[in-house]
Parts: C-alpha cells; sequence; structure tokens
C-alpha cells in the first residue's frame, strides 16, 4: 500500500493497520521518520515538501515493487507526507511483514534509503534564520549503493 498525502501520518494507527493485514507474517518491522530539530547546527522549525502528484506516487509504486521483486516479503506500507511539516511530526511512515526478520529488516532499509535519494519531493527546511532547500546528502548515495 502506498499514501502519499498532506494530512498528518499516524503511526500507530498505520502498523496497526498493517499488522492486521498480514496476520500470516512472523516478523513486522517499521520505521518511522520524522522533521528533526537541528539540521546542520542550525535550528528547524518546520520542513516544505512539495510533490507532483501522480509522478510522486509512480515512483514510489517502482520502489515498492523493486522491493517486493528484491525480498521475499509478505506485504509491505509506504506512508509519505507533503505540504508544510511542523517540527517532530512524521513525514515518512514504512513498514514490511515477512516470514523471517531479515527480509522484514532488509526489505524496510531499502525502502527508506530508496526513497531517501529517489523519490520525487523538494525539501525546504524553514528555521528561525529563515529558509533554504535541501538535497539528499553524501552519505545519503552511500547507503544507497550498498544496494546496487
Amino acid at each position: 500500500m502506498i499514501i502519499v498525502q498532506p494530512e498528518p501520518i499516524h503511526p500507530t494507527q498505520l502498523l496497526e493497520q498493517f499488522t492486521s493485514s498480514v496476520s500470516q507474517a512472523g516478523a513486522i518491522v517499521s520505521f518511522t521518520g520524522s522533521v528533526r530539530s537541528k539540521s546542520k547546527d542550525a535550528e528547524v522549525s518546520a520542513l516544505q515538501l512539495d510533490s507532483y502528484p501522480g509522478f510522486t506516487e509512480k515512483v514510489i509504486s517502482a520502489i515498492v515493487q523493486e522491493a517486493r521483486d528484491r525480498f521475499s516479503v509478505l506485504g509491505l506500507l509506504v506512508a509519505h507526507r507533503h505540504g508544510l511539516i511542523g517540527q517532530a511530526e512524521p513525514i515518512v511512515f514504512v513498514a514490511a511483514a515477512a516470514l523471517h526478520r531479515r527480509a522484514a529488516f532488509e526489505a524496510a532499509d531499502y525502502l527508506m534509503d530508496q526513497l531517501k535519494t529517489r523519490a520525487p519531493f523538494w525539501k525546504k527546511e524553514i528555521g528561525p534564520a529563515g529558509s533554504h532547500w535541501i538535497e539528499p546528502r553524501a552519505e545519503d548515495y552511500r547507503e544507497l549503493d550498498r544496494w546496487a
């Protein structure tokens, strides 16, 4: 399942719904990413994420399919916000279910590495000192290279 929305993400509810949909799973792994309070020693009060409706979902769908093809999973869920997101609010939630833990961990890790660098979101950090657009970091691309 893929959700891309401006409304808040509720990880606990999503995990509960996901868990009930994969009752045969022996392992479920989830990850929630939130707006940090600091970035490069600057205070961050919010994050503006812009997306291209339709295209963003298409790219995320391809990433999810790649994970399905690569790992022995029973289910995958990606929920991603766009719009103005306040400090400490969830930006992204992923969950992976499998018969065994390793596949679930790896699938969730793979999804996050791919989303961080490939999902078409344009990100602007907003803080007391102003705002600026941000790009994935060099270490994000190094993490992505692990899957090549």
